[in-house]
């Protein structure tokens, strides 16, 4: 049986953050990790400050940081948060 981490309490401040992260650089979307899957809900953040995601990920007690593939050698390092909903990353 799978057991779910549980979101952490979070204050009205960083809910007000963490709401505008998503809004400018982030995606709500359903998506699906294999092809015959059904879709879950999926919210991500993008960014090139892993300080950032790993303050969303602290904040919030669910979810995951991955690494970026970078298109071009001279493009920053970028990731991803992201919490996916009934997924492994929640």
């Amino acid at each position: 049986m799978n057991s779910y981490k549980k979101l952490r309490p979070l204050s009205v401040k960083d809910t007000a953050y963490i709401a505008g992260l998503i809004d400018g650089e982030g995606t709500v979307t359903l998506t699906r990790k294999h092809k015959n899957e059904n879709r879950q809900l999926c919210i991500s953040i993008s960014s090139t400050e892993k300080g950032l995601l790993n303050f969303v990920l602290s904040a919030t007690g669910v979810g995951k940081i991955t690494n970026k593939r970078r298109s071009e050698s001279h493009h920053a390092p970028s990731f991803t948060y992201a919490v996916m909903r009934g997924g492994e990353d929640e």
